[in-house]
């Protein structure tokens, strides 16, 4: 399945982002820690990237994410050129209070009265942005919600008299190129339920922790002979663990799916990560030759086409 989701809000706010770049200093970008690449529009990195602007690259819900693979992101993203890697937690105060420090330190020419640090906070749906917001400014300011999406308006606030935070609504990008990406955000609520069917998100989502945190699976259900597992007989297990049945006795898959994406996007199935930087280099690389095959197989039957074209001209 290949899932799109990019609604009207989205696109107009895309154009107020692009026009307040050229007054803002410095870019704070809210990914998921569990798919902090997955979770970084590119749409926000090329319009940073134009106005020379650089990044505090908050990887937020690290109490959900594989603590290996997160170092791992931490220090992939720190060395990439203008970026600062950031892995925390809005849970924990102390780590939100770390970041006004941090962005000063990425705009130190900034920050005084007549010069206040002028910080745009970006993102896609439900990585904590608003959240985020609400936890620097000690008080609620944006909306908060479990669908994505909930913000879908700018707003302007002030942290204190030297800096101005600038949130900007979630934002997706047109066109997802990698499926897995796209089941990755539907499996960890960044995508709207009305563009995904959750059966086959649950699908995906089963087969990779059969492949990196079978334990987990067996640990949360208790499940016996993991190794002889498939995707979709972990679903129908955690249907059949929970007792979900339809009238007529038959299994609730429906149901059992929604609960399974539930445990993991909650956390109660343990800390997880859904991708490395290794993986998503595989992951790519993988996509890239896909790519290059359809292009060689459509350039195959276009070469095809005009040599029967010519043959039929000559016979004529």
């Amino acid at each position: 399945m290949s899932i799109q989701w990019y609604p009207g809000h989205m696109n107009a706010a895309k154009k107020k982002a692009a026009e307040q770049m050229e007054n803002t200093d410095l870019v704070i970008e809210v990914v998921d820690a569990r798919l902090p690449e997955a979770s970084t529009n590119p749409m926000v990195e090329e319009l940073r990237k134009f106005r020379q602007r650089p990044c505090l690259k908050i990887l937020n819900k690290i109490d959900l994410a594989d603590p290996a693979a997160t170092a791992a992101w931490v220090a992939y993203y720190n060395a990439q050129e203008g970026v600062t890697a950031y892995a925390m937690t809005t849970k924990k105060p102390a780590d939100v209070a770390r970041i006004p420090d941090l962005a000063k330190q990425l705009a130190p020419h900034r920050g005084v009265p007549t010069k206040p640090l002028r910080i745009m906070i970006m993102g896609i749906p439900n990585v904590g942005k608003s959240t985020l917001m609400n936890a620097l400014l000690k008080k609620r300011v944006a909306k908060v919600g479990d669908e994505p999406a909930v913000t879908k308006q700018q707003q302007k606030l002030y942290l204190d008299k030297n800096t101005v935070l600038v949130d900007t609504p979630g934002m997706l990008w047109p066109k997802i190129a990698l499926p897995s990406d796209g089941l990755m955000l539907a499996a960890s609520h960044a995508i709207g339920s009305n563009a995904l069917i959750e059966e086959e998100v649950a699908e995906f989502l089963a087969g990779e922790l059969l492949v990196h945190y079978p334990e987990l699976l067996v640990a949360r259900y208790g499940f016996k002979d993991i190794e002889t597992f498939d995707a979709i007989g972990v679903v129908e297990g955690v249907g059949m663990k929970r007792g979900f049945r339809q009238k007529g006795g038959d299994l609730d898959y429906e149901k059992a799916a929604h609960t399974f994406l539930g445990d993991y996007r909650s956390g109660i199935l343990g800390r997880i990560s859904l991708e490395t930087p290794e993986t998503r280099r595989v992951r790519l690389e993988l996509h890239e030759a896909e790519m290059a095959a359809k292009a060689a197989e459509k350039a195959a039957i276009a070469a095809e086409k005009a040599k029967a074209a010519a043959n039929g001209k000559r016979g004529t």
